[in-house]
């Protein structure tokens, strides 16, 4: 009598039309050599965020055999992703009349989406710089390749990462409360601190919110002078430092 052996099962990592949320998502674990894709890189950090989101540290440790530099690409790309779930929290408490200009910090941020560069409302200035960086990350002229970054393109990170940075500034002084719900499901601003971090794409001195611990610190001690804190940002023509009781 002849065994049968029994054939592996094969998987299909695939999202089928009306399956629910708590449902998707359930194939194994995959090391990045195994996820055979053009996307792999891409497939291997969402998964890694989808293990355990508050795992900052390992969701930024690159990987073997990945560029650093493709790896600052793809971690960019899911940054814009998932703020777009921070814009739809905002919606509702971040209106025109609310927030008529992007304010964060004492600063004042002009938008360069207009034919100039002017002052408009937060949530419109923060849509405007979630597209910008889309079209440029998804531009293939500067990005032909998910497998390398040309050099040239490099000094669009740095840009790209001080124009995120406003979103997640704006909604921790000016929307408390949907910030730190939204942080507390993503754990995204410590990821996003941590890479820019790591890889020096956004100065200390551009660097406003305050970590948890030095909040707390904070919190519990009274402090009569004025807070100072990183106002010595140097002028740009996208930003202007509001006097102190704006």
């Amino acid at each position: 009598m002849t065994e049968t052996t029994e054939a592996p099962k094969i998987v299909l990592r695939r999202l089928y039309p009306g399956k629910r949320l708590e449902d998707s998502f359930q194939w194994p674990f995959e090391s990045l050599d195994n996820l055979e894709s053009s996307f792999n890189v891409q497939e291997y950090l969402q998964q890694l965020i989808r293990l355990d989101y508050n795992d900052v540290h390992r969701i930024i440790e690159l990987p073997d055999n990945v560029d650093n530099e493709v790896w600052q690409y793809e971690h960019l790309r899911q940054v814009c992703l998932e703020l777009s779930l921070l814009v739809v929290a905002l919606e509702s408490e971040c209106t025109k009349q609310n927030c008529p200009e992007m304010k964060a910090d004492g600063w004042l941020y002009l938008c360069a989406a207009h034919p100039s560069t002017q002052s408009c409302p937060a949530i419109d200035y923060i849509i405007h710089t979630l597209d910008g960086a889309t079209i440029l990350l998804n531009n293939s002229k500067y990005f032909p390749s998910r497998i390398s970054v040309p050099e040239p393109s490099l000094k669009h990170f740095q840009s790209i990462a001080r124009r995120l940075y406003r979103i997640f500034a704006h909604a921790y002084f000016h929307h408390r409360e949907i910030y730190e719900s939204f942080e507390n499901e993503t754990s995204l601003y410590a990821r996003f601190l941590l890479l820019s971090q790591t890889y020096g794409l956004i100065p200390p001195s551009l660097v406003s919110i305050p970590d948890q611990e030095e909040s707390n610190t904070n919190d519990n001690e009274e402090d009569g002078e004025d807070n100072d804190y990183n106002r010595n940002i140097p002028h740009n023509a996208s930003a202007i430092l509001l006097p102190q009781d704006s």
